[in-house]
């Protein structure tokens, strides 16, 4: 299978990363081509483009920021799918848009190529480590070609329904997430403050009712000030806002989505932007 990873940030670079070690026939591209340049050391292709990186592959996965990224990398000049040969396979693993991913999937069904919206649960740990969790949209006999390369970078897909499916329900997951980061760390604030321990704090809350692996993740870097990027402050406010405006057009108003949203948007100003999500901890502790 001749596969092609567009996008090599923290996700994109360890999903590729599998499927170099695994066997496939892999080509990148990334819009920065020195961070390609280590998977080229790995022996994948390194394309100058995602036009040419699209031009002779099986399945196409992208990995990007947001709907615009996504739409430029697509549809684009240089796009990927201008070279897509028919009967190929384009899977969008980002997190983006309901909307933004029906109009892809049109596009891309216009030219006789097959399409899955398969965004990620996980983050780095499980991307370098072929852990992540696939939520998946679309056919089941795409699903089902695309498979080998999926069970390369996870073992766990949710198959939830036709395109769409899975950009809507990895909203909703990063929905409930940004609410919890935001939460967790005013409650850590709250801890160190009012003189308690926070490192043992940060354990009862991981061990009891509100734990989750999240919290006990999150809320360890929280105490450890250990805020390498693993998910970036600013991806965590976009999550939120694509969130909100997809839950109100179904006639729910995201209350706690905008109240959770301000932090990561002030740590971003605050100088936070290439940090980790449990750096929004730092503006409580100033």
């Amino acid at each position: 299978m001749k596969v092609s990873v567009l996008g090599l940030g923290i996700m994109g670079a360890g999903m590729a990363r599998q499927l170099a070690q695994k066997g496939f026939d892999l080509t990148v591209w990334n819009r920065d081509a020195a961070k390609a340049a280590p998977l080229g050391a790995a022996g994948a292709r390194v394309a100058p483009t995602a036009a040419d990186a699209a031009r002779d592959a099986d399945v196409v996965f992208a990995m990007l920021a947001d709907d615009q990224a996504s739409r430029s990398v697509w549809l684009g000049e240089q796009g990927a799918l201008a070279t897509m040969r028919a009967g190929a396979i384009a899977v969008e693993s980002s997190t983006l848009t309901v909307d933004w991913i029906l109009e892809l999937a049109a596009a891309v069904n216009s030219r006789g190529v097959g399409f899955l919206d398969a965004p990620v649960t996980g983050s780095k740990a499980q991307a370098e480590s072929g852990a992540l969790s696939f939520l998946v949209g679309g056919p089941a006999e795409l699903l089902d070609r695309v498979r080998p390369a999926f069970t390369a970078m996870g073992g766990n897909i949710a198959h939830l329904g036709q395109a769409g499916s899975g950009a809507m329900m990895k909203l909703i997951n990063n929905f409930l997430c940004g609410v919890q980061v935001a939460s967790l760390a005013e409650a850590i604030a709250m801890a160190e403050r009012s003189g308690l321990d926070a490192r043992q704090a940060a354990a009862v809350l991981g061990a009891g009712s509100p734990g989750s692996p999240l919290v006990r993740i999150i809320g360890q870097r929280m105490v450890d000030r250990a805020y390498d990027p693993n998910f970036f402050v600013p991806l965590m406010a976009k999550d939120l806002d694509y969130a909100r405006r997809t839950f109100a057009r179904a006639g729910i108003e995201l209350r706690s989505a905008d109240v959770a949203r301000e932090p990561f948007i002030a740590a971003e100003r605050a100088g936070f932007g290439e940090k980790d999500i449990a750096s929004i901890i730092e503006l409580l502790r100033r």
